[in-house]
């Protein structure tokens, strides 16, 4: 299950009260970017924006980095929210390998095991990998050149895995063979900024 746009949008204002930052912009982004490669590719485009909207959800309980993914996750099952709990912790892991998280790992050994354990009972499909791509292609002020927000992940952490550059890359070209589009123009790169309370 997975709650409607209203209560979406509702539920990331909220979130955003308790933790402002460039995150909810961020992911209004990703949820653009979703529902418009979701029109092309046949896929449910309001599902998409959802889950688009909603996979950063976590950091309503403040400035954690790999602890985001346990909280968003924890979050939307306690509101029956599944199908969007499960984005919270797939979206992180293209490689499908919780080694291979960027950023500190700062979450205790019950929330380790939960994502863990959550990943390995995961096979991806297309809304997981479609939130990954959309992911990497949003910034907090509009869409961005993929490889260069994996360049500035790489200069802000020292290092970026070669196997994750590559899967961003072969998700790119995974959506863009569905679509028959290029992304960028796809997603409208040059013109679309998100707004508060929520736009497409």
């Amino acid at each position: 299950m997975y709650p409607t746009r209203e209560e979406a949008e509702r539920l990331l204002v909220e979130a955003e009260e308790c933790n402002p930052g460039p995150w909810d912009d961020h992911s209004r982004v990703v949820a653009h970017c979703a529902e418009e490669i979701a029109k092309r590719c046949g896929m449910d485009s309001e599902k998409a924006y959802v889950l688009g909207l909603l996979h950063d959800i976590g950091r309503k309980y403040g400035k954690r980095h790999l602890g985001h993914v346990s909280d968003g996750y924890s979050y939307m099952m306690s509101l029956g929210y599944d199908e969007v709990a499960r984005i919270c912790l797939s979206h992180s892991f293209n490689e499908h390998d919780l080694d291979q998280y960027i950023g500190n790992f700062d979450t205790s050994e019950e929330e380790t095991k939960l994502i863990r354990e959550g990943l390995d009972a995961m096979e991806y499909d297309d809304y997981d990998l479609l939130i990954q791509l959309c992911d990497a292609i949003g910034g907090a002020e509009g869409v961005v050149d993929m490889a260069l927000r994996m360049e500035d992940v790489k200069s802000r952490y020292g290092a970026y895995p070669q196997e994750k550059w590559d899967k961003n890359m072969w998700l790119k070209n995974y959506f863009e063979r569905k679509m028959g589009e290029d992304l960028y123009i796809a997603v409208d790169k040059e013109n679309y900024r998100p707004v508060k309370g929520g736009n497409v």
